[in-house]
């Protein structure tokens, strides 16, 4: 074989050469696989390597016929699938390259194309997810999606769905079920409404937990001080599901060393959740700026923690630079405090305390989108 290759790469090129070539490269192909022209069409039709096109084509008794294979990426194509996801929808579910295109596929595919999710969006969620096209669309997509579209509220043109679909792996063990017991039991919290619907887009994980986790979870959260039907429990659920135990003594180990007590730091948690979804280095920071270069006391940080959940760049040090300038300037005779000026919303900041100076208006709007970090 070896003597072979080399006689018919190095002679003259006619095409007695050729087909001896190609004829090698075959025999090396066949004799690598249980399933010679599935692998040589996969390496060709979808570029696969070929240890990767031998693995894909050996779980499949030998095909006398390409018709199907042929057929199901076709559908992909008319549906806007790239090669590249093609070839990454066949390595995540090899077995769709047999499944019925009229029967199975193109219904599924219009399905979710139906919800919203066309062109390269279709394709990145297929590429990803492409083991749901083998799932029965009656028994299971159906009654699944309109479950979760009952769930999200005011979801226009489904925009929140797509999002839910895009952001969790759906392959999922009777995940209607899941969801269903899921949904009761977080209702059954008074996480309810809008609130429920909040945790479905952000965290769709928890919802496919085993029953036995989420419960556990909910007892952490009630364990801090929460409690059922408070309206802050489902922000809390949200923080306390995303990191572990150890990180979160971390954190609150770091307040303890800006001197906070533990009765201070859980009194902040429970005023805050979403300070402990924070990363420690930039809570650092946070902290830091506000004791030590605003001189904010320890008690107001603690009656106002949200302050730490806003963006340094975008909202604080700019808003505190103008208050600075104004401050410099007197053109208030009482300056406001720090904490309110930060939860004013974007129009209500701009109008009060850059429109309302005309004469210094330019200045202070420069000082305000300026570079954040300039001293």
């Amino acid at each position: 074989m070896q003597t072979l290759f080399l006689k018919c790469l190095y002679p003259k090129p006619n095409n007695s050469t050729l087909l001896c070539f190609f004829s090698s490269l075959s025999s090396l192909s066949h004799s690598c696989t249980s399933n010679p022209s599935l692998c040589n069409f996969l390496i060709e039709t979808l570029a696969f390597s070929e240890p990767r096109a031998v693995s894909i084509s050996n779980r499949f008794p030998p095909t006398k016929t390409l018709q199907k294979p042929l057929a199901v990426i076709q559908l992909l194509r008319q549906f806007g699938l790239s090669d590249i996801q093609i070839q990454s929808s066949v390595r995540v579910a090899p077995q769709i390259l047999f499944s019925d295109v009229e029967k199975t596929l193109k219904p599924m595919l219009l399905f979710f194309q139906d919800l919203g999710l066309t062109g390269p969006e279709l394709g990145k969620f297929i590429s990803k997810h492409s083991k749901i096209l083998h799932d029965s669309l009656e028994k299971k997509w159906i009654p699944y999606i309109d479950m979760i579209k009952k769930t999200l509220v005011n979801d226009k043109n489904n925009q929140d769905l797509i999002k839910v679909l895009q952001k969790y792996r759906w392959v999922v063990s009777k995940p209607e079920l899941k969801l269903k017991r899921s949904i009761a039991f977080l209702e059954s919290c008074g996480i309810v409404g809008s609130q429920l619907s909040m945790l479905l887009r952000s965290k769709p994980g928890l919802f496919f937990q085993q029953e036995p986790a989420l419960r556990d979870l909910i007892l952490r959260v009630l364990d801090m001080g929460f409690s059922v039907n408070s309206r802050m429990l489902v922000h809390a659920v949200h923080a306390v599901s995303g990191i572990s135990g150890e990180t979160f003594s971390r954190k609150f180990e770091m307040f303890r060393s800006f001197g906070f007590s533990m009765d201070e730091c859980m009194d902040m948690f429970r005023r805050a959740p979403r300070i402990l979804t924070t990363s420690e280095d930039n809570l650092k920071f946070k902290i830091d700026f506000f004791l030590n270069d605003i001189k904010l006391d320890r008690c107001a940080l603690v009656s106002g923690p949200n302050c730490l959940t806003y963006s340094m760049e975008k909202r604080v040090i700019p808003r505190y630079r103008v208050l600075q300038v104004i401050k410099s300037k007197r053109l208030l005779q009482k300056g406001p405090r720090f904490l309110s000026v930060l939860c004013l919303s974007e129009e209500e900041f701009l109008r009060k305390f850059i429109s309302s100076f005309r004469d210094d208006g330019e200045v202070l709007l420069g000082t305000y989108k300026g570079n954040p970090l300039d001293s």
